[in-house]
């Protein structure tokens, strides 16, 4: 009933919010992007976008296809890859920033490894700024991982707003520093707060750093401060800082994918390269679950 390559567009802007954007991650004019938009919707007979000149939003029925579109393109994968008689084989080194570790990530891994049971698959969680030199190095073959602001590389995964968050019952004092809670460099997100507060002329002292997220997040239930993090990804017993607080805005992230063929300065073999090809297009058709918690949380 519905078209594959339309769903993917679909996924595409849904994910990035842009149609420029989308274009871009497919290879293709934005003309072909608002094509596929109008004949999914012309199939759904619901509109899937609102869209002015500054934004692109999804309608209701747009958030319920967001589901149904993934689980239709991954029985579409599996049945081609069936059918075909494709085997993936080789080793794949994959690095995830550690902002999915509270996602569902691992369902979408969980799902690679059954589906490609002959891939040997090494996953790396760890800082965006580390994950970008590892893949750089030749460490990694794949990363989904922040851009670093004014990187044009990577193929655009999820685009969203970096918030302060902070323990619900958490007031700040406006005469004294603000405390944070960060990430140790070469932190994406720990870099964009510090210029953010010094552009502003807010003083600030860190509170607690550390390289996992989990002890971010228990810093920050403790009351020790606040902390920049992804608004999608806001994690449970944490809220976002009221405005009323008068924390500057910190503007957009965009999380992407990247492999020594797109941006990054690996050699792998071709083994390889099939295999992160496949991962990264079972991650662009579950995108929707990467700012959702597991089914348990």
């Amino acid at each position: 009933m519905y078209d594959p390559g339309q769903l993917r567009t679909f996924l595409a802007v849904a994910q990035t919010l842009s149609f420029t954007q989308a274009a871009r991650r497919l290879g293709v004019r934005q003309s072909t992007v608002s094509q596929h938009v109008r004949r999914l919707e012309d199939a759904t007979g619901r509109p899937l976008f609102t869209r002015d000149t500054h934004s692109v939003e999804l309608t209701e029925d747009g958030e319920a296809m967001l589901g149904f579109a993934g689980t239709i393109l991954a029985a579409h994968d599996r049945a081609a890859a069936f059918f075909t008689g494709t085997r993936l084989r080789g080793r794949l080194r994959f690095g995830a920033s550690e902002d999915f570790v509270l996602t569902r990530l691992p369902e979408i891994l969980e799902s690679f490894r059954r589906d490609h049971p002959e891939v040997d698959l090494e996953l790396t969680v760890g800082l965006s700024g580390t994950l970008h030199e590892q893949l750089a190095a030749g460490g990694l073959d794949l990363v989904l991982a922040k851009r670093r602001p004014g990187d044009t590389h990577g193929r655009p995964v999820w685009r969203s707003t970096l918030v302060w968050i902070g323990a619900p019952r958490l007031r700040l004092d406006p005469d004294r520093p603000v405390p944070l809670i960060v990430f140790p460099p070469p932190g994406i997100t720990r870099a964009r707060a510090l210029e953010v507060l010094e552009a502003h002329g807010r003083h600030w002292r860190v509170a607690c750093t550390s390289a996992s997220l989990s002890g971010l997040i228990a810093a920050a239930r403790a009351g020790l401060g606040v902390m920049a993090h992804t608004r999608g990804l806001i994690p449970p017993g944490l809220a976002q800082v009221p405005a009323r607080a008068g924390l500057p805005e910190l503007g957009e992230v965009e999380f992407v994918l990247l492999d020594g063929g797109r941006g990054g300065h690996g050699r792998g073999n071709a083994a390889t390269r099939e295999a992160a090809d496949a991962l990264a297009a079972a991650i662009l058709a579950g995108g929707d679950r990467l700012h959702r918690p597991p089914a348990d949380g």
